[in-house]
């Protein structure tokens, strides 16, 4: 059986909103591009016509893999989880130690299924060796991580929704 997918309300509208563009903006550019293409005559020798059709390629398969993954989503409702433990979904600040340098920074960081993914926005996944190490955690609890950086060390600070 195939491996379920996990989002939050959030991810699931983006990755519709995706869906739609690819089939009734994207898909209809590319055929434009293969028109075009295609009347500059000898396809053997026609460089346009192998660009688009790669492009055709591309766009057709990310729809494939969009419709199998909302096949498999299960949407994480928020509502129902608490703000007590750390789960997908929850909004958390901690404050990171390196213990070999001692130095700290405060992070704020949202626990998030594989498929929503993104680290310059904060938000990380919940297999990610820091993501499978905060979940179920609390307030005030002190975890250690194995970065590639090396070990270190998460405090939990606060959890929100």
């Amino acid at each position: 059986m195939a491996k379920q997918i996990l989002l939050t309300k959030e991810g699931l509208k983006k990755l519709e909103a995706e869906l739609d563009e690819l089939k009734s903006g994207k898909r209809k550019e590319v055929a434009e591009k293969i028109k075009v293409a295609l009347s500059f005559g000898d396809l053997s020798e026609n460089s346009e016509y192998d660009e688009a059709k790669n492009e055709q390629a591309i766009i057709e398969a990310r729809i494939a893999d969009i419709e199998v993954m909302l096949k498999m989503v299960k949407v994480v409702d928020e509502s129902e989880l608490s703000s007590e433990d750390i789960h997908i979904g929850s909004k958390v600040e901690v404050r990171v130690t390196n213990p070999s340098t001692g130095s700290e920074r405060a992070a704020n960081l949202r626990i998030v299924g594989s498929n929503e993914v993104d680290p310059a926005n904060g938000c990380i996944s919940d297999e990610s060796a820091v993501g499978k190490a905060l979940l179920g955690h609390r307030i005030g609890d002190k975890i250690p991580v194995e970065v590639p950086a090396g070990t270190m060390e998460y405090e939990v600070l606060t959890i929100s929704k």
